[in-house]
């Protein structure tokens, strides 16, 4: 059941959290989105403190903003957002942060339907493509989910796979870490992984 915070705030659990962002959705796909209201008494409570239900790991694409696909409100999610929602040193400290002193029981994963970076990984594995040195480490950190992916078929159909490789291979390193096992192994945390449709603006959360 969900408990409640020192100042009043509910605090969910993972299964009501997820439920949250999947109705959020749902809102946000029929026109019915809520996001954003503004309430003065809202951002004065905020200011003491924030209780967010969620972080979320999702793409920097300007098409996906998980405040308002999931229409959630002001201190309702901790949002971390980098090209190809890879994970690295900064995103783990900042995942860290979240759980141990945000202690938000849910983690979400987001990544989306023809992502630039997924794309330009495949070109760089199939095609021997060349990125700038920047671009590069960002390479460096999805090619090992890809391994799996082969050349050739149809590439809509590839990239769709590479997205969901992509995700799980997020979330694969993020259970990896010792903290994470531990919270896992308390039940008071989930990671759920999820790919936004650009067209539809469904989230699908992966099985």
């Amino acid at each position: 059941m969900a408990e409640t915070s020192l100042t009043g705030r509910t605090l969910l659990t993972a299964d009501e959290a997820l439920a949250r962002l999947i109705a959020g959705n749902q809102r946000f796909v029929r026109g019915e989105a809520r996001f954003p209201t503004v309430q003065k008494e809202i951002l004065a409570e905020l200011a003491s403190g924030q209780h967010p239900y969620a972080t979320i790991l999702g793409c920097s694409d300007s098409r996906v903003p998980p405040e308002l696909i999931f229409d959630a409100g002001f201190g309702d999610l901790f949002i971390v957002r980098v090209a190809g929602n890879v994970i690295s040193g900064e995103v783990m400290g900042t995942f860290q942060y979240a759980a141990l002193h945000l202690h938000t029981p849910l983690f979400v994963v987001l990544g989306h339907e023809g992502c630039g970076a997924v794309e330009a990984a495949l070109a760089v594995k199939h095609e021997g493509a060349q990125m700038p040195s920047r671009i590069g480490l960002l390479m460096e950190n999805i090619l090992p989910g890809l391994a799996r992916i082969s050349p050739g078929g149809d590439p809509a159909e590839q990239m769709g796979v590479a997205v969901e490789a992509n995700v799980r291979w997020s979330i694969q390193q993020i259970l990896d870490t010792p903290e994470a096992k531990a919270r896992a192994g308390e039940g008071k945390m989930k990671i759920v992984g999820a790919v936004y449709e650009l067209e539809s603006g469904t989230v699908r959360f992966l099985r």
